[in-house]
Parts: structure tokens; C-alpha cells; sequence
């Protein structure tokens, strides 16, 4: 027989099938584990820069010199994005106090509620933002020992299947071991991406988050200044 027709086939579809039913549901199981973290890793990537674009066109808008009520106007009724929407909860609660005349507490409190409800905002929509980052961190930390193990498993299997055959040449070694070992490859396949991914994007909350205080910041001082100027 042709050396070259009895070697044994190591492509990953060979190995693949020819793994025990252990390993088989293990490998499948983190190919699943990897397609669910590449498609939030993908809903992520559209997302922030999505986000980051509409921030920055809003953001250019407010320090163009309009006022405040004509930017918050045109953003409409119910704004997708957060900026435009803590723009208009903060006017709404500035045209509600500036119909009657305020005391020092009263103008103190309103700047308060002020802030809880942006802070309110900033903490659903950091939330929103945050969604899927869970899945990435389990796939991360989780996926290397699901694979060890279907590792482990198929060293085992391989070693009975030699003791059974009484036969230690590699030739014969070498598939089983080749097979076991797949199912790291693939828990690290799934794993990596996913580590990339939950770090890059954890930052990207951070800096999302961030960007909605500092707006936050610079509504809360423009109303105090009109309250300023209205005293």
C-alpha cells in the first residue's frame, strides 16, 4: 500500500469526525459559544460608532451658538439617541421653574433633580450599551477549560482505544491524541476573540458613559447659570 494513502488525515473535518461524541459535543458547543460572541462583537462594532457619530454631529449642534430649545426642537419629539434626549428632559424641568419664582432651596432643589434624572438616563443607557458584554466575558473565561476538558476526555478515550489495540506506534498515537487536543484549539478559537472583544468594548462603555456625564455636566451648569441670571 502507498505510504502516502495509509497516513492519517489531520484536517480539521477529519479530526472533527473522527473525535469521540464527548469531544464532538464539545467542540460544538464552543463553535456555538463563538458565533454567539462574534455576533455580539459585530452588533457592538455598528453600534458604537453609531453611537460615537450621532454624539458627535449632536455635540457640534449644542456649540454651534443656537440656543439650547432650538437644537432640543429639532432633534424631535422622541430622539433615538441619549444626548438629544437628556437635552430636552433638562429644558423640560428649566420651563417648568421658570413660570414661577423660586427661593434659594427651590432653585437648589431643581438643580438637583436635574442631575438625578440625567444620572438616571445616563445609567439606562450605559446599561443599553452594556448589553452582550456578559455573554463575551463568559465565552472568554469559560471556553479554554470546556475545552481542556474535551481535551482530557479524548486523551482518556485515545489511551483505552491503544491499551485495547495493543499498539503504541505513533502512527496509531498520534490521530487520537491530534483529536483531543482539537477541542483546545477550538475553546482558545472561541476564547481569544472573545477576551479581544469584552476588554476593547468594556472601554468603549467606559468612554460612552464618560461622554454622557460630561454632557451632563456642562446641561446642569448652563441651567445654573440661567437660574443665575433669572435671580
Amino acid at each position: 500500500m502507498d505510504a502516502s494513502a495509509a497516513a492519517p488525515n489531520f484536517s480539521f473535518f477529519a479530526l472533527f469526525m473522527q473525535a469521540d461524541w464527548v469531544v464532538k459535543g464539545v467542540m460544538i458547543g464552543l463553535i456555538l459559544a463563538s458565533l454567539g460572541s462574534w455576533a455580539v462583537i459585530l452588533d457592538k462594532l455598528f453600534r458604537f460608532t453609531n453611537l460615537n457619530r450621532a454624539a458627535d454631529r449632536f455635540e457640534e449642534q449644542v456649540s454651534g451658538g443656537r440656543s439650547l430649545e432650538d437644537v432640543a426642537g429639532e432633534a424631535g419629539a422622541n430622539p433615538p439617541h441619549a444626548l438629544p434626549r437628556m437635552l430636552q428632559a433638562a429644558l423640560k424641568e428649566w420651563r417648568e421653574a421658570k413660570t414661577r419664582a423660586m427661593t434659594e432651596n427651590q432653585t437648589a432643589f431643581l438643580v438637583a433633580r436635574i442631575d438625578r434624572i440625567l444620572d438616571t438616563m445616563i445609567a439606562r443607557e450605559t446599561a443599553k450599551v452594556e448589553e452582550g458584554l456578559g455573554s463575551l466575558a463568559i465565552v472568554a473565561t469559560a471556553s479554554p477549560f470546556i475545552g481542556l476538558f474535551g481535551t482530557v476526555w479524548g486523551i482518556m478515550h485515545a489511551f483505552q482505544n491503544i491499551a485495547l489495540s495493543k499498539n503504541t506506534s505513533l502512527a496509531v498515537v498520534a490521530p487520537s491524541i491530534a483529536e483531543a487536543l482539537f477541542a483546545t484549539a477550538v475553546g482558545l478559537i472561541a476564547a481569544i476573540p472573545a477576551y479581544i472583544a469584552y476588554n476593547k468594548f468594556s472601554t468603549d462603555a467606559g468612554k460612552y458613559a464618560g461622554r454622557l456625564e460630561g454632557f451632563a455636566d456642562d446641561l446642569s451648569t448652563a441651567i445654573q447659570r440661567r437660574l443665575t441670571e433669572r435671580a
